[in-house]
């Protein structure tokens, strides 16, 4: 995505690497060739989420990934380590996969949208994050697949995001075959917003984040966490809760500000307020 730089002088080496600039923060799973969600890899993403959540200086977060792969899921070589453990494992199963439940529920409260740039295989709970990122750019020569299956592992974990993105039917079939999809299909399931050559990866991720970065931070982290509170609820409750976000975001004084920049014609100067 660009040379990487530190986000903060205490941020760890090791499997993730940051770099924030002009509001926007690349966060690169840097553990090739499986780029695998190890734990210590899924508490330094957790981390640079928390810390974004709180940095005022942060607009949107891209997760991206360095070599072939994005990313394959977790380190099954780990897991498997635990197996010798007295309870078989259950205990560090236990930790990994809260770790991980966290982890991606951290991507869709987070109040900054968070995009997914895809260049190679996504299996599994690296499906999984890509389908908990609000957006997603993928190239052409990327697929996707939920194949615990082919080791006799159901992606029950990764199912709850694939199933949010994608019809039922199409997630049954992905999570029983365990075959992998290609990058036009997975645009066609609504896995992903759009494919693109290889070269013009970064161009098109940076033009999407570059974008949202000057958009009001209020409305974007009053709508993201709208739009995700009433695609839960039926109807009528959805219409209830997403007018109950609309008046607090006319209240908001980025509103105010943007409504009267309009009518003003002139730009308008968010604060975030």
């Amino acid at each position: 995505m660009a040379e990487v730089l530190k986000l903060r002088p205490e941020a760890p080496e090791g499997p993730v690497l940051s770099e924030l600039r002009n509001g926007i923060l690349v966060i690169t799973l840097s553990n090739p060739p499986a780029n695998a969600l190890s734990m210590e890899a899924m508490g330094i993403l957790q981390a640079e989420l928390d810390h974004a959540r709180d940095d005022r200086s942060v607009r949107v977060v891209v997760v991206a990934a360095a070599g072939k792969l994005f990313c394959a899921g977790h380190d099954l070589k780990q897991m498997t380590a635990h197996r010798a453990d007295s309870d078989k494992g259950r205990a560090y199963f236990e930790e990994t996969f809260a770790t991980c439940s966290r982890l991606m529920q951290s991507i869709v409260n987070l109040p900054k949208p968070v995009i997914a740039a895809v260049d190679g295989i996504a299996t599994a709970a690296g499906c999984q994050l890509v389908a908990c990122c609000d957006l997603a750019i993928t190239t052409d020569r990327a697929t996707f697949g939920v194949n615990g299956i082919d080791v006799g592992l159901f992606c029950t974990t990764p199912s709850v995001a694939l199933s949010r993105n994608i019809s039922r039917k199409q997630a049954m079939e992905m999570l029983l075959t365990g075959e992998m999809i290609d990058a036009k299909t997975a645009r066609d399931y609504g896995l992903v917003n759009r494919v693109v050559p290889p070269e013009y990866l970064n161009q098109i991720v940076n033009k999407y984040a570059e974008t949202i970065a000057t958009k009001s931070p209020t409305a974007v982290r009053m709508g993201k966490k709208g739009f995700y509170e009433q695609a839960g609820l039926g109807l009528a409750k959805a219409y209830d809760a997403a007018s109950r976000v609309m008046i607090d975001n006319m209240l908001a004084h980025d509103a105010e500000e943007g409504i009267a920049a309009f009518i003003g014609k002139r730009k308008p100067q968010w604060t975030g307020e």
